[in-house]
């Protein structure tokens, strides 16, 4: 099965691509930070999988990532941005009964969009932990650093791995640098708002967004899935894909 692609106008009229996949229930997917949703959903065939399970998937690239535009204006970062082109998507689709899952960066984005006022029926955090969500700082200041010093960055570098992770995906350094400023953190206590049904989903190596259990406890109505593989590794594994489809159509164990 194979994604079609679409455009719609993010937040001030961004173009933005939009990949699709299947047909039945809308199914939005986002993707992780420097990645795009051919090589989060599409590739390793989470996409798929959903699609055969009667999910239509519908896999925006983020704004500055994959063929999404990259502004260099700073006019087209607001706070909070990517929640906002999030908004805009559910409204040009018509969307008023959808699930939505996200990935790291785009776990924080469903965050950030629920808590500032959408509401999909169920969600889905993958790659994220209580402290990705409160305490963003660390994590911001630790990419800025990876983009401000690109052309320095040599083998054992803490930096290096992002450096070479923003290389293979042919990033805009001045885009993202941009949109990194516009994240903002999301305190606990704001978290009572994420009522739905939601699923923390994160693999058995990975605490680089902080701890899923967590995140899991302090959500009113969640539960914590542990996938095998780090926090890029888990991608690529079948597993992530199967946890999303077991608990959206209710065969997961609650």
């Amino acid at each position: 099965m194979s994604a079609t692609l679409d455009w719609y106008d993010g937040h001030g009229g961004t173009r933005l691509a939009l990949h699709r996949m299947g047909a039945g229930r809308p199914l939005i997917l986002l993707h992780g930070l420097f990645s795009s949703a051919e090589m989060n959903w599409i590739k390793w065939g989470h996409a798929a999988l959903l699609a055969e399970a009667g999910f239509e998937c519908l896999m925006p690239d983020l704004r500055a990532h994959g063929q999404s535009a990259a502004p260099h204006d700073p006019a087209a970062y607001p706070d909070d941005v990517l929640a906002l082109d999030l908004k805009a998507l559910v409204a040009q689709l018509g969307l008023t009964d959808f699930d939505l899952c996200g990935f790291s960066l785009g776990s924080r984005t469903s965050v950030r969009a629920v808590v500032g006022g959408l509401k999909p029926h169920r969600l889905v955090l993958g790659g994220m932990g209580l402290e990705g969500l409160a305490g963003w700082t660390g994590r911001q200041a630790f990419f800025i650093d990876a983009v401000d010093r690109f052309t320095e960055v040599k083998h054992g570098d803490p930096a290096y791995y992002a450096v070479q992770f923003i290389k293979s995906m042919k990033i805009d350094r001045t885009a993202a640098r941009l949109l990194l400023q516009t994240f903002a953190d999301t305190p606990p206590e704001a978290l009572a708002v994420l009522t739905m049904p939601t699923a923390v989903i994160c693999g058995d190596e990975d605490r680089d967004n902080g701890d899923p259990a967590a995140l899991a406890a302090a959500l009113p109505d969640a539960v914590h899935v542990v996938v095998p593989g780090t926090h890029m590794g888990c991608v690529t594994k079948p597993d992530l894909g199967l946890a999303i489809r077991d608990f959206l159509t209710g065969t997961a164990v609650r």
